[in-house]
């Protein structure tokens, strides 16, 4: 006799909905997502990628988070624990700027620049990242307020923004990674004031794309669709603009093209793809500048993207095909790549290359796979119909993921 089959978590959110007597309209309101999104939720065209998201739609449903998830998110297992590093950097952005920088170390602007880079080439290529990186951030915060206050002239001051921008848009994407939405939010607003503060279009484009990022994963996709586009009429780059500030822009326009196809906007989404191309065109090879990892790569990869967030696996996966990652690509990101590759795999019934891929992201960033949504429902529906061709391989991974023992 065959096992009874387990729920997806789309299946359970549908369920739950009905059973409250509500449209995907009206649950997608109460959510901050639209009609459309949750209809490839419960279709399981897309994942639910975020815990804070699921927490959301078990109190909009009334549910215990537990029933809504099947059981794999009820407070262990890895999926709510929050990373240990956070409380941390959640105290010290909670200090305004004006106490910041007391008991930090003055430098010299350039040695300041250099620790920041430091810290965000560890981001980009360390296996065990969150954890190097997230005990850094702290220090390198009441470092570049007490670098600011002691640098001397414009010149010297402008670098210290920079250097504080920087640290700012690591702080957003790595908090973002560990779930803390409303933190990255913050980081982000911070390193955004600075930039404006200045006038400076290259470090307005720079800081304004950390913001639209940390809308677009807080589901509020119109914000910063809105913000995208009012920030490309102001800050595009002129002949003979830098190549930091052309790779801003560029960023702006693959975040503003994940938020339209998100708020059912895809056409304006394609089209921002074309021209997000057309920018990449003018950058002189595949610099990870201002940490946009923009370039032509990056553009390719977000074709997958789109198309997956349009529900066409089987179309990501035909991109995907032509995409080519370089050894120059942060580690962060050809992680959260392959993820999309897992998911597409997932939603195509290719079990074989779901695990394959999981394994790959595993090898790759085994904290990104532990603190992955994604990848523990993507493990969780497999894991209920296990194959002796693939089933050893799942389970290690599960036993890395704390889902058995």
């Amino acid at each position: 006799m065959a096992p009874p089959r387990e729920f997806t978590v789309g299946e359970r959110i549908a369920y739950f909905r009905l059973r409250t007597g509500l449209s995907q309209k009206a649950l997608g309101e109460l959510v901050g997502r639209t009609e459309n999104w949750m209809y490839k939720v419960e279709a399981g065209l897309i994942p639910v990628d975020s815990v804070k998201m699921l927490i959301s739609l078990a109190t909009a449903l009334h549910v215990d988070l537990a029933d809504l998830t099947g059981g794999f998110l009820q407070g262990g297992g890895g999926s709510l624990t929050e990373h240990p590093q956070v409380p941390a950097v959640r105290r010290i952005l909670s200090l305004p700027t004006s106490l910041l920088g007391q008991f930090g170390t003055a430098m010299e602007t350039g040695d300041y620049i250099t620790a920041v880079a430091g810290a965000r080439a560890v981001y980009d290529t360390k296996r065990m990242r969150y954890s190097e990186v997230g005990t850094q951030l702290p220090a390198l915060l009441e470092n570049g307020y007490a670098t600011l206050r002691a640098a001397g002239d414009d010149v010297d001051q402008l670098e210290a923004i920079r250097g504080l921008i920087s640290l700012y848009s690591l702080m957003e994407v790595w908090l973002r990674r560990v779930g803390q939405f409303d933190l990255a939010r913050q980081a982000a607003d911070r390193g955004m004031l600075l930039a404006d503060e200045t006038g400076d279009p290259e470090f307005r484009a720079a800081a304004a794309w950390k913001i639209a990022c940390a809308l677009t994963s807080s589901g509020l996709v119109d914000d910063s669709l809105d913000l995208v586009q009012r920030m490309i009429a102001h800050c595009e780059p002129g002949e003979g603009a830098s190549q930091g500030h052309i790779a801003a822009f560029g960023a702006l326009h693959l975040q503003g093209a994940v938020a339209a196809v998100r708020f059912n906007k895809a056409p304006l989404g394609w089209d921002l793809l074309r021209r997000a191309e057309r920018v990449a065109r003018r950058l002189d090879g595949e610099a990870n500048l201002w940490n946009t990892c923009f370039g032509i790569t990056n553009v390719a990869m977000h074709s997958v993207h789109l198309a997956a967030e349009e529900g066409n696996a089987a179309e990501a996966l035909r991109f995907a095909d032509d995409v080519v990652i370089g050894e120059g690509q942060p580690l962060e990101r050809v992680a959260r790549y392959w993820l999309e590759i897992v998911n597409c795999n997932r939603i195509v019934n290719d079990d074989y290359g779901t695990v394959h891929m999981l394994g790959k992201v595993k090898d790759l960033s085994p904290e990104e796979i532990y603190y992955s949504p994604l990848a523990r429902q993507a493990v969780l529906d497999l894991m209920g119909r296990e194959k002796p061709t693939w089933g050893p391989d799942l389970r290690a991974i599960a036993r890395h993921m704390e889902i058995v023992q």
